[in-house]
């Protein structure tokens, strides 16, 4: 199955329903059936919110895919120099239908037509539309642009509605406890109106690539989204963190589907930058789930209007640390499948430098640490931790004690084997 359709298949099961207008992934695909191509919806910066295919066999044609489509749907967005050459042909300025023609050496091997979306005379974004010979008629082509400009209502109504409630949202996830939160919430809660109220959970994507706190996408090309915004992340780095609307405390999609792109998107920046293309998007899939992950994401338990935002923050960026962490729980973990992680995360930093195991946690010792470790996770059957190690049984014995000698813990107490299983795990946060 090609790049392009898995999407498009993963965006038909994640629907995102708003408000009257039915939402856009219902209205390209409406343009898309008017008009019996493929169609694609990116906002005035070249961000993709939403695509569809219309094919009769269930399957995406080969030949709809150039270079720039291909990019514009694995990462989400198209290149300043692509922006800037298909701004050359008008559709900034355009209020009607722009036939653009194939120009192979710009990678674009088919030509498009764009349909601008306006509202109030305001460019919002485009439509393009693969052409084909002899191409839409003019009656098809009036009513897709009757389409997109239900499209730029929507636009212009979520541009209104959730205007850049970065800094709202910044507020909230870094207030103090108290009544600094609180100030911080019910700002954002008038500024969200009545649908702060509904259901939601948090997304944290960390650490996010780019150190500058002001460099995220735009909120309106996840579906899903209320609100997003970055927050210092350690010394210096920053997160991801996405207020997510839910139908269903039970069904965290919506927040997973965001999660796992921007997990990708995160992954493919710090293998190979926006150059990359396509290509880097395609391989982060992969890399995050094996050779451990640079990126994670953690998903909080579904929340009821905007009380407990800052402890669902808390919960996301715990779900993110512990898949830092621990790479097989990942790249994207729910908080409440990451086991003892959902207590480590809540202690105190300090908590891995206990007096007993300070020593066994030293470079010089790493080999018996991680023996203790498989040890305790193996629920100190001898048998199964030689076979997990690869070692003899009587070298397992050896390194017990001599890791025994440098703790002072007896590994036949229950609570010295708790002790060191917690400062080990929490060693790796």
């Amino acid at each position: 199955m090609s790049g392009e359709h898995r999407n498009q298949r993963e965006q038909r099961e994640h629907r995102d329903h708003r408000g009257d207008h039915g939402g856009y992934q219902e209205l390209v695909d409406e343009i898309s059936a008017l008009l019996g191509a493929p169609a694609t919806l990116e906002n005035r910066d070249f961000e993709l919110i939403a695509f569809g295919a219309y094919d009769s066999e269930g399957e995406l044609d080969a030949s709809a895919l150039d270079p720039v489509r291909t990019r514009s749907i694995l990462t989400r967005r198209s290149t300043t120099a692509v922006r800037t050459w298909f701004e050359g042909f008008g559709i900034t300025r355009a209020t009607a239908p722009v036939h653009i023609p194939p120009t192979p050496e710009a990678g674009v091997y088919r030509g498009r037509i764009c349909l601008p979306v306006r509202h109030r005379g305001v460019v919002l974004g485009y439509v393009w539309l693969l052409e084909d010979d002899p191409g839409p008629s003019e009656a098809q082509l009036s009513a897709a642009m009757q389409v997109a400009a239900r499209i730029g209502d929507l636009l212009a109504d979520e541009a209104q509605a959730g205007a850049d409630l970065t800094r709202e949202l910044r507020a909230v996830l870094t207030a103090e406890r108290g009544w600094q939160r609180e100030m911080a919430v019910a700002e954002l809660r008038t500024a969200l109106g009545p649908r702060g109220d509904g259901l939601h959970t948090v997304v944290c994507v960390a650490p996010w690539p780019s150190a500058d706190p002001d460099d995220a996408p735009s909120v309106r090309t996840v579906p899903g989204a209320t609100a997003l915004c970055t927050v210092p992340w350690g010394a210096a780095g920053q997160s991801l963190a996405l207020l997510v609307r839910l139908r269903s405390a039970d069904v965290l999609t919506p927040a997973l589907t965001a999660a796992t792109r921007f997990v990708r998107e995160g992954e493919g920046e710090r293998g190979g930058g926006q150059g990359a293309g396509a290509s880097g998007a395609a391989k982060a899939a992969g890399s995050a789930a094996t050779a451990g992950t640079t990126v994670a994401a953690g998903v909080a338990g579904a929340r009821m209007g905007l009380a407990e935002l800052g402890a669902a923050w808390q919960e996301a960026s715990a779900a993110a640390r512990a898949v830092l962490a621990e790479p097989r729980l990942g790249p994207v973990a729910e908080w409440a499948s990451i086991g003892p992680y959902r207590l480590l995360t809540a202690l105190p930093p300090e908590t891995a430098h206990d007096p007993a195991v300070r020593v066994l946690l030293s470079p010089a010792h790493r080999e018996l640490a991680r023996t203790a470790e498989v040890f305790l996770d193996c629920a100190g059957q001898a048998g199964r931790t030689a076979a997990e190690l690869g070692i003899h049984r009587q070298t397992l014995y050896y390194r017990l004690s001599r890791v025994e000698q440098l703790t002072g813990l007896d590994l036949d107490d229950g609570e010295d084997r708790l002790l060191l299983h917690m400062a080990l795990k929490a060693a790796r946060l």
